[in-house]
């Protein structure tokens, strides 16, 4: 009898321990599971953000995008058809027309205040004014579009580092799945 009793011992236990084993198999499974939703989950709130983030710098980046091609064309290096154009247009501004109008009327001002109104140095001053005028204006311009290249520069860098920033947390998520 002790041999049976020591068998039918043997088979509770072995069925014990199984079922135990089944229990804690079920439970990693379930476990493993939660794991791969949390991170699917996760890497769609990564790339969710990421998207956001882009959105936000999209104006900026276009803008950059635009003061570069514009910087670009007062160079000459869109083609010179894109350089007269862009001469043209600051040469024709109301800014450059309402400065030399100033600066004309001043010059001819001081003349006419000293009596030098038909002078040499008069026509040579009015003469000389408005070229370079248009040169300041143009080298002002010009500063100003690299501060809209600036802007654009940095939105690309913030986009980018938030890409790889982005990638490296998915791919982290993923080893985990």
């Amino acid at each position: 009898m002790p041999v049976a009793a020591a068998a039918v011992a043997g088979g509770v236990g072995l069925y014990s321990a199984n079922k135990s084993s089944k229990a804690q198999s079920k439970a990693a499974n379930q476990a493993a599971s939660a794991q791969t939703e949390s991170d699917a989950a996760a890497i769609e709130e990564q790339r969710r953000q990421f998207d956001a983030i882009q959105k936000l710098l999209e104006p900026y980046n276009q803008a950059g995008t635009q003061g570069l091609s514009a910087q670009q064309d007062l160079l000459g290096l869109n083609g010179q058809d894109k350089q007269q154009a862009a001469y043209d247009a600051i040469s024709n501004s109301p800014a450059m027309n309402a400065y030399a109008q100033q600066g004309e009327n001043a010059i001819l001002q001081n003349a006419s205040a000293t009596g030098g109104l038909r002078g040499g140095n008069t026509q040579g001053a009015l003469a000389q004014f408005r070229p370079q005028l248009l040169n300041q204006l143009i080298n002002q311009q010009y500063a100003n579009l690299g501060g809209m290249t600036s802007i654009g520069q940095n939105a690309a860098a913030q986009t980018g580092n938030a890409g790889m920033a982005t990638g490296q947390n998915i791919g982290n998520l993923m080893q985990n799945t």
